[in-house]
């Protein structure tokens, strides 16, 4: 129960903006493996807090959360849960190959949803592709900002086409003022 004079489908949207929040410290804490260690070894306990603190740097802004973008320019048409996108993303066994002076890695999937992966992997060469051929000249954060824009107009471009955003105005001001 409310007082608020936000429209039924804008308290939807709110509640749904904050369940999307509060994913963000479920994965931490039970997908990535902040909710504890089994192990008594300090050292290597350590090394893996770490290593989940650079893969999911939920301190810095959201667009410093790479995983999350990586995901996105993988799959554009919706969010996946870590739980869901690491076993797709991670399955793979690659090896680098080298050839005619050109060095490329050479994917093998052992994913019953080979196809999937490969589909979603082509969108991320495609993102990839797109930066190298466009921004090459820029310093590595201005190349990162250039992919997070593909990245966000493949967002906008996997909405359906009927797709209006509901408007979030504040309140007391009529709805096209806020």
């Amino acid at each position: 129960m409310t007082d608020s004079d936000y429209a039924l489908e804008t308290i939807g949207q709110l509640y749904r903006d904050r369940a999307d929040c509060e994913n963000g410290f479920d994965e931490l804490k039970n997908q990535w493996g902040w909710g504890g260690y089994t192990t008594q070894d300090l050292e290597r306990c350590n090394l893996s807090a770490r290593a989940v603190a650079l893969v999911y740097d939920r301190r810095k802004s959201p667009w410093d959360n790479w995983w999350s973008w990586y995901v996105r320019l993988a799959h554009p048409k919706t969010r996946l849960e870590a739980i869901t996108s690491r076993p797709l993303l991670l399955s793979g066994v690659a090896r680098l190959t080298q050839h005619a002076g050109q060095s490329r890695p050479l994917l093998t999937l052992a994913h019953a949803a080979r196809d999937q992966i490969k589909a979603m992997i082509a969108n991320i060469r495609k993102g990839l592709d797109y930066v190298l051929a466009n921004a090459p000249q820029l310093p590595r954060v201005d190349r990162w900002r250039a992919l997070v824009r593909y990245i966000v107009n493949k967002i906008i471009e996997a909405k359906p086409k009927d797709f209006s955003p509901i408007g979030l105005s504040p309140p007391c001001l009529p709805s096209g003022m806020g």
